[in-house]
């Protein structure tokens, strides 16, 4: 039985109210299980986060105006909650001692001793604030690092809170103020590994420098549509602007994936897999001491037996433990990709010659029906099956030109 709020009287028609509730438990469905207050800086789960907007002006207007229920009072309903509820998240470095959850629970943080941590999570929270978003998300904080579930849950989560935020607030701790353009692709920001998945997958984001003044002083409102940031976020991570836009998360061009993020690091050593999960929209456990490799191959057998993509056996280096055709580390994958020398006009012409021969066409058309009806690669229980066609060669024969050797 519903409980009438103080915002509530008997005349609301239970329908409204009922209508209202369902508004708001779908839009926390899809925001971080514990959010920070900006105004009181308390840590908030969702039901406390429902209570204060019941408490809230907003909820009262909604419950005066609505006496039933038509499509123009829905959009208004679903307006108001999404306004309210929109937050800010925090993309940033760790740093020494960053503030964990057990340290900030049922405590003011705007009242604590401004240091370290605590200094930079007080700034986020006033500039999300003065921004005018009620909520803020930091990893350090509002994720219970003692708690299995949590973690695992969070770490699932994390790529659709960053892509359903409002704002992504980026804190280049190591970029002084009134630098200069340049300063963004040096920052130790750029290596690390979670800040990949957080950049593809916010919509809008404002770099701060280590004095919180934006960078470069770009008052842009999205600093992804800021010609020269983008350009320098294209050539510090190699990703092209079409993907830092409007990236989807997807398992097509494995490689291409995987080598963005080949330099990059994570404290934990299994993290580096587990920050790409969300990239590729790939379900495995996180396990943690199961150690690098083993996440690795989990990871890359998960994506070759979903999507048949064979580009994550393109690799330089040493091969893993999981699985020879696989590589130890992620850095294997810092070299671009192989691609197939293109052949000259003159090459072409033997080949096309042959095709006029009587039996060519024949051939041909028994490859092509060969080539259609194999069966996909699997990769199981550490078991890798490739689709193969045996030829009988009949002859080799060396070309030789300036560049190289070829057969």
């Amino acid at each position: 039985m519903h409980r009438l709020s103080s915002s509530e009287s008997a005349t609301t028609p239970p329908e409204v109210v009922e209508a209202i509730q369902i508004v708001i438990d779908a839009q926390l469905d899809n925001v971080p299980f514990r959010l920070l207050n900006t105004t009181s800086v308390r840590l908030c789960d969702r039901g406390s986060q429902t209570t204060a907007f019941k408490r809230s002006t907003e909820y009262a207007e909604l419950l005066s105006f609505t006496t039933k229920l038509e499509d123009p009072q829905m959009e208004r309903i679903k307006e108001v909650v999404v306004m309210y509820f929109r937050y800010a998240m925090l993309s940033h470095r760790w740093e020494g001692e960053e503030p964990q959850l057990h340290y900030i629970q049922d405590k003011v943080v705007y009242e604590l001793s401004p240091v370290g941590g605590i200094a930079k999570l007080q700034s986020f929270c006033k500039v999300a604030r003065d921004a005018g978003y009620r909520w803020a998300w930091v990893d350090t904080c509002c994720i219970n690092q003692t708690d299995r579930i949590d973690v695992q849950g969070s770490v699932s989560s994390k790529f659709t809170w960053y892509r359903n935020s409002a704002l992504t607030i980026v804190y280049l701790s190591d970029v002084l103020p009134l630098s200069k353009a340049s300063a963004l692709a040096k920052s130790a920001w750029i290596t690390r590994g979670w800040t990949l998945p957080e950049l593809l997958a916010a919509r809008v984001v404002l770099f701060y420098q280590k004095d919180w003044t934006l960078y470069l002083d770009d008052r842009s409102p999205n600093h992804k549509e800021s010609v020269a940031i983008i350009q320098e976020l294209e050539d510090a991570t190699g990703i092209d602007k079409q993907a830092l836009l409007s990236f989807r998360p997807r398992m097509r061009n494995a490689r291409e994936i995987l080598q963005w993020a080949a330099s990059r690091v994570t404290t934990l050593r299994e993290d580096i897999v587990y920050s790409l999960r969300s990239i590729f929209d790939v379900h495995i456990p996180v396990i943690y001491g199961g150690g690098k490799q083993n996440a690795l191959g989990r990871l890359l057998q998960e994506i070759v037996a979903e999507s048949g993509d064979v580009t994550v056996l393109d690799w330089v280096g040493k091969s893993s433990e999981f699985h020879s055709c696989l590589p130890a580390d992620i850095a294997s994958y810092g070299s671009p990709s192989y691609t197939l020398p293109s052949l000259s006009e003159d090459d072409m012409q033997t080949p096309l010659s042959l095709l006029r021969n009587a039996s060519a066409p024949e051939f041909a058309v028994r490859l092509y029906t060969m080539l259609n009806s194999l069966c996909v690669p699997r990769f199981a229980a550490r078991r890798l099956h490739l689709p193969c066609i045996v030829f009988r060669v009949m002859e080799v024969r060396g070309r030789y030109s300036q560049e190289q050797e070829t057969y």
